[in-house]
């Protein structure tokens, strides 16, 4: 009886010793490396969270974190001197950027020196929604309104548009020809696309424009004499009179000479509404 008792615990210690310590050694071995390898990736999370964003200036490509950038569409600036200027590609920072298709190089010759003036509103007399956005992107659809059916084959643009509440689009780069002047003449010039920028505001003839509206042109138009050194600043009617009105006998080109500092010399045909 003794000697088996003997025998029992000696195969008991045996297990224990070569088998059962062996193996708890190496659960407590393999939990302690899947330990490890879990608080690794929660550091390596950690870390990944830590690190920010790393943007670079649209305007000047200098690098920075994505907190100090100023945003606009998928744009980042470092600065607001650099989102309101207008970059090597003819883009103005700020600007909703909606590239539009109705656009060609300028004449190696020309130099821009003008800015015209028009208003839209489509349908006409309506504001807001995207319809002239979608007419200047080749995008307008005829179903959604009788008017639209006889417009919607145009290709024209216009490099900016200031909405209502003094939204600011762009369409085409400042350094490309713009569709919005057509036939026109400006003091014996031809073909005022060439050398101008266009830019419309929403609204007509007949109702007057927001504040916003010519707040937000008044900024635009100094970022653009900055930029180019402007001669003229006109209306659509002024370079193609009898075929145009606009922008209108509501438009206050006394207010926008006050608001832009414009010069008398830069308003060849005055500041009496017309």
């Amino acid at each position: 009886m003794i000697k088996l008792v003997e025998f029992l615990a000696l195969a008991g210690f045996f297990y224990w010793f070569f088998l059962y310590r062996p193996q708890k050694a190496k659960r407590v071995k393999e939990q302690a490396r899947q330990d490890a390898e879990l608080l690794a990736q929660k550091k390596q999370a950690q870390q990944a969270e830590q690190v920010e964003q790393i943007v670079s200036c649209n305007y000047c490509a200098i690098h920075l974190p994505i907190s100090d950038a100023i945003t606009h569409q998928t744009r980042y600036f470092c600065s607001l001197a650099h989102a309101d200027s207008i970059d090597v590609k003819g883009w103005l920072g700020y600007a909703k950027s909606l590239p539009s298709p109705n656009h060609d190089p300028r004449p190696l010759e020309s130099k821009i020196d003008t800015v015209v003036i028009h208003h839209i509103s489509l349908p006409d007399g309506q504001f807001g929604g995207s319809s002239i956005e979608e007419f200047f992107t080749n995008q307008l659809r005829e179903e959604d309104h009788p008017f639209f059916k006889e417009i919607a084959h145009l290709q024209v643009s216009a490099h900016f548009l200031i909405k209502r509440g003094g939204e600011l689009c762009q369409f085409v780069s400042c350094l490309e020809r713009a569709w919005h002047a057509g036939e026109s003449v400006l003091l014996g010039r031809q073909r005022c696309n060439d050398f101008s920028i266009g830019i419309e505001l929403e609204g007509t003839g007949d109702i007057s424009f927001e504040q916003a509206q010519y707040l937000a042109l008044a900024k635009l138009i100094g970022i653009l004499q900055k930029q180019y050194s402007l001669r003229y600043i006109v209306g659509h009617s002024d370079i193609s009179p009898g075929r145009k009105v606009d922008p209108g006998k509501t438009f206050d080109w006394r207010r926008i000479q006050e608001l832009a500092n414009i010069s008398d010399e830069q308003l060849p045909f005055g500041i009496d509404n017309r």
